[in-house]
């Protein structure tokens, strides 16, 4: 998968993008991540990328050119249309779910708005959707789209070690994930739960499912009767 991040900080992309395990990924070459400064796509000697808003209002609005000029460079480049999708609160929330479907694409394009916001044309002319990652406002897209590429590149194959490093974690399966315990046994006179010692893998398992109910059930009861719906709809359809 090929990701193209089109931002006004691309040091400051870079600087996460290159560490940790995403850093070790895009190395091996697992997966293809690009931050493109969009004032290098300005006809303006300033690189200027803003103006003022027609109709008045505080702030600055990024200009449509520019943008649509850094689009069309990465279109070339990669040979195709990429997904293209502008970070914005006025988007749908991100979910697990919707970083699996986005997952299935070719390429990406991650468009980071800042300033008040951008020029609505080149977002009806080059957008495919509009993705948020909360009801909160921030100064500008590139967290919202590092948070985007992170939930996407850690399940490209060959990122983490297996597919159930991530099949596992919260929000996946639809539950919370169960709680973890590590070395020592015992720690401030609280011990890990026997079964996670027994060695009995089964139990282990089952340990892990009821864990997730419960810890799901307690911290996000509204998802707990989502997937309580969700099981009865397949059993159902199973029946018939």
């Amino acid at each position: 998968m090929r990701i193209e991040i089109a931002t006004l900080f691309p040091e400051m992309c870079e600087a996460y993008l290159s560490e940790s395990i995403v850093g070790r990924a895009r190395k091996a070459g697992l997966i293809d991540i690009h931050c493109r400064n969009i004032r290098d796509y300005t006809l303006d000697k300033h690189r200027r990328v803003d103006d003022k808003p027609f109709g008045g209002g505080m702030g600055m609005v990024m200009q449509a050119e520019p943008i649509y000029r850094c689009w069309q460079a990465a279109c070339e480049e990669m040979g195709e249309r990429p997904h293209t999708i502008y970070l914005s609160p006025q988007g749908r929330t991100l979910t697990q779910g919707r970083a699996v479907e986005l997952l299935q694409e070719s390429s990406l394009f991650l468009l980071c708005g800042h300033y008040e916001g951008v020029d609505q044309r080149v977002l009806d002319k080059i957008v495919d959707e509009e993705i948020s990652i909360g009801d909160y406002v921030l100064t500008g897209g590139e967290l919202p789209a590092l948070v985007l590429t992170d939930a996407i590149a850690r399940m490209c194959p060959g990122v983490l070690p297996a597919a159930i490093a991530f099949e596992e974690e919260s929000h996946f399966s639809g539950l919370l994930e169960y709680p973890q315990y590590t070395r020592p046994e015992v720690w401030e006179d609280m011990a890990v739960p026997p079964v996670l010692l027994s060695g009995h893998h089964r139990n282990i398992t089952l340990w892990h499912r009821e864990q997730s109910l419960q810890v799901t059930k307690e911290k996000r009861p509204e998802m707990y009767e989502a997937y309580l719906a969700k099981q009865e709809a397949l059993k159902n359809a199973d029946d018939m």
